[in-house]
């Protein structure tokens, strides 16, 4: 088996057990689905939920140099076009010149093995071209052109109402130029292109994007922060969220997806002394991803060349992860100088400046930030944990979650369930886990084996089996342990 098939039959098992489980369904399934979009089952909102507080505490809670933000989805247009948005968000795409399909060019490539870093669009069409690259479906591959990702709406009722009277209009037009006089058509001809003009006007003043990263939402909020609380430097904002990119060919299960969570730091600094923080972000950085249960020896540091780094980066660590699908960005560290609150400082007549307390020194900050994709990170952590081994001759699928990580802590189980007696007491205990520790699963569901082979593939950490000797001997009940298998009894009360 060659080490592709390898990866694609780890890829398959893990998206098979993700939707029998319940952690992450294909978008809008029932309806055939919606590409780049997944919904997130029960055990998926769990484990979700799980690894984003595990952030939020390591990164915000537990210091006290943070402060958390949550930034609106919808942002004035002017942000977008400040931080070059509007006009650099822009992925390679080119088309199937025969069935028009599209596809991201740098795909194409990599697809083919064919290592596009620091290569400009125009050198990707001319490694087609050299290698005799097609499409997907063999056919000819168009030049590449530039596609910009921002998902585009308006905001309140002008389009629709704006649209209607745009067609009034024209429509009085045309029906006048059958049998009006000349000047009757000069006029309503007139007044079609004045509605058209105020038209675009205005859906240009209403026009409004889905924000496509979180990072701008805490940079137009820095000096709302410093107003209220004046921290000392250096300080960060965080904020966990939604961001939207209309992807030209989502793929790779969540890796890749047109709707996805953030959680970014923009953690604000002396120019004269960003390498120390750097550094120490960098350190926690790598904490969190011990906490998440990923091998270190599949974490991959790459110090990204100048000529491949955003221009405003003055230094750009990508932490990689080996995922099934390869060794891929899993996130970001970036020192962004003072880039960003330069542009609003410049842009938006607010001064942008720090005051160091008790003197006259002021300067624009500079930043350095850590930006995590929660997908990304969910798509890790699945892939660390999914396990096969055997027990007892039989093979197991196993997801070896972290304990903190786990969806659910406990499965409690009666031995039998058709014995009033176990059920009352498991019950009891049910109760006890759940006002205790929450995340706990009631499970009488079939035979132990086929109980405990189901809590191993949820990646439950431990089975609570209530039997005959529990209501008949000293109230201990089985407990049994999912990595190891092991069983052993232990006293109701020193389960909480």
């Amino acid at each position: 088996m060659t080490k592709a098939h390898e990866r694609n039959t780890e890829m398959e098992n893990l998206i098979s057990l993700a939707k029998r489980r319940g952690f992450i369904y294909p978008g809008s399934d029932v309806y055939g689905g919606l590409s780049g979009t997944w919904d997130y089952g029960p055990l998926g909102v769990a484990l979700k939920r799980n690894i984003m507080q595990l952030w939020w505490k390591m990164f915000v809670d537990d210091r006290e140099d943070m402060y958390g933000v949550d930034a609106a989805i919808l942002m004035n247009q002017k942000v977008w076009q400040a931080s070059g948005h509007v006009d650099t968000f822009v992925d390679p795409l080119c088309e199937d010149t025969v069935n028009h399909r599209r596809y991201r060019t740098d795909h194409i490539l990599k697809d083919a093995g064919v290592d596009v870093e620091g290569f400009t669009m125009q050198q990707m069409d001319e490694a087609i071209k050299e290698k005799g690259i097609k499409s997907p479906d063999g056919n000819q591959l168009s030049k590449s052109r530039t596609f910009n990702m921002m998902f585009e709406t308006t905001i309140g009722p002008i389009s629709s109402d704006v649209d209607a009277m745009d067609i009034t209009a024209l429509r009085r037009a045309v029906d006048r130029s059958k049998n009006g006089s000349a000047v009757e058509i000069e006029a309503w001809t007139e007044i079609a292109e004045k509605r058209i003009n105020q038209g675009l006007q205005e859906r240009q003043t209403a026009k409004v994007y889905l924000r496509p990263e979180t990072a701008q939402g805490i940079f137009t909020n820095y000096k709302n922060v410093v107003d209220s609380f004046y921290p000392d430097l250096p300080f960060g904002l965080a904020q966990q969220g939604k961001a939207f990119r209309n992807e030209i060919a989502p793929r790779d299960f969540i890796f890749r997806s047109r709707e996805f969570e953030q959680m970014e730091i923009e953690y604000f600094v002396n120019p004269e002394n960003w390498e120390e923080s750097f550094a120490a972000l960098l350190k926690d950085i790598h904490a969190y991803l011990e906490a998440l249960g990923l091998p270190a020896d599949k974490i991959h540091e790459l110090e990204v060349a100048s000529e491949d780094r955003a221009h405003y980066s003055k230094r750009t660590i990508d932490i990689e992860y080996d995922f099934p699908i390869g060794k891929e960005e899993l996130l970001g560290l970036a020192y962004r100088t003072d880039f960003d609150l330069k542009n609003i400082h410049d842009n938006s007549g607010k001064s942008m400046e720090y005051t160091i307390k008790g003197t006259n020194t002021k300067f624009i900050p500079h930043v350095i930030e850590p930006s995590f994709g929660v997908e990304r990170a969910i798509m890790a952590v699945l892939s660390a944990a999914y396990t096969e081994d055997e027990v007892n001759g039989e093979k197991r699928v196993v997801m070896k979650f972290p304990e903190h990580l786990a969806p659910i802590k406990y499965a409690v189980s009666p031995l039998l369930k058709n014995k009033p007696e176990l059920v009352e007491k498991a019950r009891d205990v049910y109760q006890i886990l759940k006002k205790k520790h929450g995340a706990v699963m009631w499970d009488d569901n079939g035979n132990i084996g086929k109980r405990y082979r189901r809590q191993d593939e949820i990646g439950t950490p431990y089975c609570v089996v209530i039997d005959f000797e529990t209501i008949e001997g000293d109230g201990t009940v089985t407990i049994r342990d999912r990595d190891t298998t092991e069983q052993k009894r232990i006293s109701i009360s020193d389960l909480s």
